[in-house]
C-alpha cells in the first residue's frame, strides 16, 4: 500500500469519526429537547456541542432584547468572564464579534482579536480567547441571537466548523421558538382560567379536548347554592350594595371551587352551580361535593355577621345531587359555556331552593354514597317543582 492510500484511508476513518462525533452531538441535543426540561438545558447542550466539535475553548449563546444582546448560556467554569458578559451587554458595532455578527446578519470571525484595530471588548482580558467565530441565531427571517466561540490560539475557523455552528444555532432558533409556543400556550391557558374553570381551560388545550367539548355523558355530582333573602335586598339595595355583597360571596365559593376539585358551570346573580367529576374524574366526587358544601357554609357565616351589622339579613342554602347528565360546550361561535344538560341539575337547583339560610340539602344518590362519612338528618320526601315523585332529602349536619 503506497503512502498515498495509506492518507487517503487515514483521512476517511477521521472523516467518520468526526461525522460520528457530530450526529451524536445532534442526538444529545434532540434528547434534550425530548426530556421537556425547559429551555435553558438544551440551549447549554447545543452550545456545549458548538463549541466541542469546533474545537473551541468557550461558548456563548447571546440574545437580542432591544436594541443589546445579554448572555444566556456559556460553556467552561468561567464565571467571572460571564458575570462581565452580564453586567456589559453588547451592541450593534463592530467592538464585539457578536455586535458585527449582528451588523453582518451572517457568520463573522476575527482570526485574532489582539490584532483587530476595532475590537474592544473586556472580557478577553479575563478570559484570554484569540480567534472568535459569531454565527446568528434567526427566527422567522429575523435575528434573535448569535452564538459565539472562542479559541485561545489564533487562526480562522474552516468552513466546515462555521456550517456546524450554523447548525448549531439554527436548533437553537428551534428551541427557543418551541418554548415561545408553549410559553404563550401557558399564557392562554393562564386567561382562560380567569374566565373559566381551571379543568376547562386546560381541556380547551388538550389532545382530547375537541371530543369532550363536543358533548358526552357522564356520571356527576352537582352542587347549587343561592341566597336567602336575597330577593327582597336587591329590591331596595342600590346596585353599588349589589355588588359588595355578590363579590365577596362569589369570592368565597371561587376559591373553594377547585380545592375541592369543582367545575364551575356558571354564576347567575345569587346562584352558583358547581358539579364534580367532569371532565376530570374525581373519586368519592359526592364526598368532595359535601365538604365544599360545608366549608361554604363556614366561610358564608363570617361574611352574614358583617352584613348583619348593616342590616342585610342574608343566608345561604345549598342543594346536592348526582346523576347522569349530558356535559360539553354549548352556546355559538363567539360564545361558548361548559355546561352540564339534565334533570340532576334541575334536581339539584330545587333542592337548594327548598333549603333554609345555612341548610345543606342532599337528594337519596349523594345520601347513598356518603352515610358512612357524613351526619345527615332524613327531612323526608320532598314535592319539588317539575318532579313528578317526591324526593328523599336529607340534611348535612357535619362529617363522621
Amino acid at each position: 500500500m503506497g503512502d498515498r492510500e495509506s492518507f487517503d484511508i487515514e483521512e476517511l476513518v477521521r472523516e467518520n469519526a468526526n461525522l460520528r462525533e457530530q450526529r451524536q452531538a445532534l442526538d444529545e441535543v434532540l434528547r434534550a429537547v425530548a426530556r421537556s426540561e425547559g429551555l435553558q438545558p438544551v440551549l447549554d447542550a447545543i452550545i456545549e456541542a458548538a463549541t466541542r466539535l469546533c474545537h473551541g475553548e468557550h461558548g456563548q449563546l447571546y440574545l437580542a432584547e432591544g436594541d443589546v444582546f445579554l448572555i444566556v448560556s456559556q460553556i467552561a467554569d468561567l464565571a467571572e468572564g460571564y458575570d462581565f458578559a452580564k453586567e456589559h451587554p453588547h451592541r450593534r458595532d463592530r467592538t464585539t464579534v457578536v455586535g458585527r455578527t449582528a451588523l453582518a446578519g451572517e457568520a463573522v470571525q476575527i482570526p485574532d482579536v489582539l490584532a483587530d484595530p476595532n475590537y474592544s471588548f473586556g472580557a478577553q482580558a479575563i478570559i484570554g480567547y484569540r480567534a472568535l467565530l459569531g454565527v446568528p441565531v434567526v427566527l422567522d427571517d429575523e435575528l434573535i441571537g448569535v452564538v459565539s466561540v472562542g479559541r485561545n490560539v489564533p487562526g480562522a475557523f474552516a468552513d466546515q466548523e462555521i456550517e456546524l455552528v450554523q447548525t448549531f444555532a439554527d436548533q437553537a432558533a428551534i428551541a427557543i421558538a418551541n418554548a415561545r409556543l408553549l410559553d404563550t400556550v401557558e399564557r392562554q391557558r393562564t386567561e382562560l382560567s380567569r374566565f373559566l374553570s381551571p379543568q376547562v381551560a386546560e381541556l380547551i388545550s388538550s389532545e382530547q379536548g375537541e371530543q369532550l367539548l363536543a358533548g358526552h355523558r357522564a356520571y356527576i355530582t352537582c352542587l347549587f347554592s343561592d341566597l336567602r333573602g336575597f330577593t327582597s335586598f336587591a329590591e331596595t339595595a342600590a346596585p353599588e350594595e349589589l355588588f359588595e355583597v355578590l363579590r365577596p360571596y362569589h369570592e368565597t365559593i371561587g376559591e373553594l371551587i377547585p380545592y375541592y376539585g369543582g367545575t364551575l358551570e356558571h354564576f347567575a346573580g345569587d346562584g352558583i352551580l358547581v358539579f364534580f367529576n367532569d371532565p376530570v374524574a374525581l373519586d368519592e366526587h359526592e364526598l368532595a361535593a359535601v365538604r365544599l358544601a360545608l366549608a361554604a357554609q363556614e366561610r358564608f357565616a363570617e361574611l352574614a355577621r358583617g352584613w348583619r351589622k348593616r342590616g342585610t339579613e342574608l343566608g345561604l342554602g345549598i342543594g346536592i345531587e348526582a346523576g347522569y347528565a349530558t356535559v360539553g360546550r354549548i352556546g355559538f361561535e363567539g360564545r361558548y359555556d361548559y355546561a352540564a344538560l339534565g334533570s340532576v341539575t334541575n334536581l339539584t337547583s330545587r333542592l337548594s331552593t327548598h333549603a333554609s339560610a345555612g341548610q345543606t340539602l342532599i337528594g337519596p344518590r349523594v345520601f347513598a354514597a356518603v352515610e358512612e362519612s357524613v351526619l345527615t338528618e332524613p327531612i323526608g320526601s320532598l314535592d319539588l317543582k317539575g318532579f313528578g315523585k317526591p324526593v328523599a332529602a336529607y340534611e348535612v349536619r357535619g362529617l363522621r
